[in-house]
């Protein structure tokens, strides 16, 4: 196992997940290039490519699993279509409805303001902006 492997399974680890051979080469395409947005269906696609021999529905557990314990945060943009954000900062997001991509807005660039009085008992968790960006009709 290489260095950038044995420091995948600790971060697995860390995440009190089981380092498995695939999760670690999912981690391995999660983690190494930067943040990134990525869809279970790119993954896949990736993973396939890389010789990786793993199913649709083990890459979407996986990134579940990889959510829940805080590695990744997913953005919905609607019923049908979830991102896998590799930056679990608190930031939002412009998506390009035409190119179906997502981009990052520091937080600090946006505030969001006049929140509504929360339920009795209730805390806000976070806020998540999608700025949803098309061209032009005169372009």
């Amino acid at each position: 196992m290489n260095g950038d492997s044995c420091e995948l399974e600790l971060k697995i680890r860390a995440a009190k997940l089981r380092p498995t051979r695939q999760r670690i080469a999912l981690a391995d395409l999660l983690f190494s290039g930067g943040n990134r947005h990525i869809t279970a269906e790119t993954l896949h696609s990736e993973a396939l490519e890389k010789g990786v021999k793993v199913s649709l529905a083990t890459i979407y557990n996986n990134l579940h699993h990889f959510t829940e314990a805080g590695l990744l945060r997913e953005v919905i943009v609607d019923a049908s279509k979830s991102y896998f954000d590799t930056n679990t900062s608190d930031h939002h997001h412009f998506f390009f409805e035409d190119e179906g991509k997502l981009q990052d807005i520091p937080a600090d660039l946006m505030s969001v303001e006049n929140i509504p009085n929360l339920p009795n008992g209730m805390t806000i968790a976070s806020v998540d902006v999608i700025v949803r960006v098309k061209k032009n009709d005169a372009n």
